[in-house]
């Protein structure tokens, strides 16, 4: 047993509790004039644990007994070569590197005693054991950090930015919805691409967003990018490949580590060709992870890619580059377990793609919605619950009536959308608003009936300049 030391004079500076904290928890400043005078009697760091034994020292009036063990296991320094500490007199000037660490452990003993007890006085400390362990994080992934930073996570299906996104209504696109989602689980016919095609407000995206729903029901959604060409983070090809890649990733931790490994290798791997990004984020990855699994595990992974909205790709060539990488890179590849759904307006890129000439027209099924499937019926059906539910909402008893909206009223809303969904969905935004009675709005909308029914677009275009006249109306 070490005998008690005489009192020194000593007054220690050390910063107590109201010192001011580092965000560690570290006490900032508590390294003061009481390591300056701890003596070393003894430091013999073992080569399995790195023991430091350090021996009480006194301290004014009271008697304070350091750590008698301080164990140092750092993950950065645990596979390097064990250097054993002998007695620092024995060592001399070799011994520098020991005696750093020593301090360390001094340093870290001084901390431990000085906070654990702060307000106490004229006490004691035995048999302290203090064991600073550092690990490196095991997240730290360089690769997988840079690709997040070439996504666009405003293009996700279920991305806060598109909050409350246009889906189909119940009972309603039923026929449509059925082909499209047979088509993607029908995994063995030749056809691997289906693009549908249709005008402006027909009801594509909402198809496109009622699809993404049900596969990420089903477990089979692989990834999804839905352009737009207002928003200036998905309306250009840049993204889509990392996107996608991103989205991969998530669902299989094999395929991350591939498409992490594939961008720390190039990190320039976004400066290139979409067909490069495309071969080596995702054909390498999955030709990778197919040799190393059964054929059943492989089935397993989710497979439906759903593009919405190409022509919102603000360059049409390189809404055409991206369609030839598809081509070149997934559809000529038969082992890759991928079914592609994308959807666009008849533009340039995809009509040219998609005619008899075209290198897509073997290759894809083509869906054009506008002149396949006749939308007058689900718009009937929406109006109609639409409407009466504004009306229940009112508080306007003239349109809680069972008799409003009339069937007459119903019908002529129906011939003026002529099969697209944006008119009836303007019109129940403009009718639902809550300045004036909905049944005024809806006769408002009635009495804005195009003389030429020949033209689809007419009406909403009459629609769409009778709003603005009004909102601009200082009445």
């Amino acid at each position: 047993m070490t005998p008690k030391s005489k009192p020194t004079s000593f007054k220690p500076s050390l910063r107590w509790p109201w010192s001011k904290k580092h965000k560690s928890g570290r006490t900032v400043g508590q390294q003061t004039a009481l390591e300056d005078q701890i003596p070393v009697e003894q430091a013999d760091l073992a080569e399995e644990s790195k023991i430091a034994r350090l021996q009480p020292v006194p301290i004014g009036p009271m008697q304070v007994a350091l750590p008698t063990v301080v164990s140092l296991n750092t993950a950065a320094t645990s596979s390097s070569e064990d250097r054993r500490l002998e007695d620092p007199a024995s060592r001399g000037a070799s011994s520098s590197t020991s005696a750093l660490k020593i301090e360390q452990a001094m340093t870290s003993s001084a901390k431990a005693s000085s906070t654990f007890f702060p307000y106490a006085s004229n006490f004691v400390v035995n048999s302290l054991q203090v064991h600073a362990s550092q690990h490196e994080s095991n997240s730290n992934d360089p690769g997988w950090e840079r690709l997040l930073q070439d996504t666009a996570p405003n293009a996700l299906h279920d991305s806060k930015h598109r909050f409350d996104p246009p889906k189909c209504d119940e009972d309603t696109r039923v026929e449509v919805t059925e082909e499209l989602m047979g088509w993607i689980q029908d995994r063995g016919s030749p056809q691997r691409l289906l693009c549908m095609t249709g005008a402006a407000g027909s009801g594509k995206s909402a198809l496109q967003q009622t699809v993404a729903e049900r596969c990420s029901g089903l477990d089979i959604l692989s990834s999804t990018f839905f352009f737009s060409s207002t928003d200036p983070t998905r309306n250009t090809a840049s993204d889509v490949i990392p996107t996608i890649a991103y989205q991969l990733g998530l669902n299989n931790r094999a395929l991350r580590e591939a498409i992490s490994a594939a961008v720390s290798k190039d990190p320039l791997i976004f400066e290139k060709s979409l067909k490069t990004q495309m071969n080596k984020l995702i054909v390498n990855p999955i030709e990778d992870f197919s040799r190393d699994v059964s054929k059943p595990e492989l089935a397993a992974l989710p497979y439906a890619i759903l593009i919405d909205g190409l022509d919102e790709c603000i360059d049409e060539q390189r809404q055409a580059e991206l369609l030839a990488t598809i081509d070149d890179c997934l559809l000529e590849n038969e082992t890759l377990p991928f079914r592609i759904f994308i959807t666009s307006r008849p533009e340039w890129a995809i009509r040219s793609a998609l005619e008899v000439t075209g290198h897509l027209h073997q290759k894809a099924y083509h869906i054009q919605l506008s002149d396949q499937y006749d939308a007058s019926g689900d718009i009937r059906r929406v109006l109609w619950r639409r409407l009466r539910d504004i009306g229940r909402r009112s508080g306007d008893p003239r349109a809680l009536s069972p008799s409003w909206p009339s069937k007459e009223d119903i019908e002529t809303l129906v011939a003026n959308a002529s099969g697209q969904f944006i008119y009836a969905a303007t019109v129940i935004k403009f009718v639902s608003e809550r300045r004036s009675s909905p049944m005024d709005k809806l006769q408002a909308v009635l009495t804005w009936t195009p003389e030429d029914r020949a033209q689809p677009f007419a009406a909403l275009d009459l629609l769409y300049t009778s709003i603005i006249m009004q909102a601009a109306s200082p009445t």
